[in-house]
């Protein structure tokens, strides 16, 4: 049974909100995904066509609605600026676990947004019962990797060759982390 969509989770921190992504999203998110730097460190390298980036944020609100991931959009509580995303994914309801993800746009790095949202994400994720959570990281990925450690999570290994990106294989950091 899917989840009806008008119920999945708004989270709030102290200067975000964090509401579930909705298609017409792709038109913040594109600025993001277009930008080499952003996706420096992501498994896909930028994307210069807003068609793509709106079936991918489609194929996302569609993960949703079947119940395997939560996708939020972070906005500015302030001025309702959009920052970027943080997500679950891969939730696996069976063993009590699920991946993390997130994204700013650099105008919203050093700010400690990502840490915000995530500590909203970690908090909502305990409340639902998840008991473990993980995440990837590019090797060279200093900020991601100091951010997923404030947090608490733990280098578990090293995935070889795990990602194929623009014909080169890269190594990614495995990271856990208890609840």
């Amino acid at each position: 049974m899917s989840p009806d969509p008008s119920l999945l989770p708004i989270l709030e921190t102290q200067r975000l909100r964090l509401r579930p992504l909705v298609a017409a999203d792709s038109r913040h998110i594109f600025p993001l995904m277009a930008d080499a730097e952003v996706m420096a460190f992501w498994d896909i390298g930028e994307i210069d066509d807003p068609d793509v980036i709106g079936n991918l944020v489609e194929g996302q609100v569609e993960e949703m609605a079947s119940g395997q991931a939560i996708y939020w959009a972070m906005h500015a509580l302030g001025d309702d600026r959009f920052i970027g995303t943080c997500d679950l994914s891969e939730i696996d309801r069976r063993h009590h676990r699920a991946e993390v993800g997130f994204m700013l746009g650099r105008d919203a790095w050093g700010q400690g947004y990502a840490l915000e949202a995530m500590q909203a994400v970690l908090a909502y994720a305990a409340a639902s019962g998840l008991r473990r959570l993980l995440a990837r990281s590019h090797l060279g990925n200093r900020r991601s990797d100091a951010l997923l450690e404030r947090l608490g999570f733990v280098e578990e290994g090293m995935l070889r060759g795990h990602v194929l990106r623009d014909g080169e294989r890269r190594d990614c950091r495995l990271f856990g982390l208890l609840l």
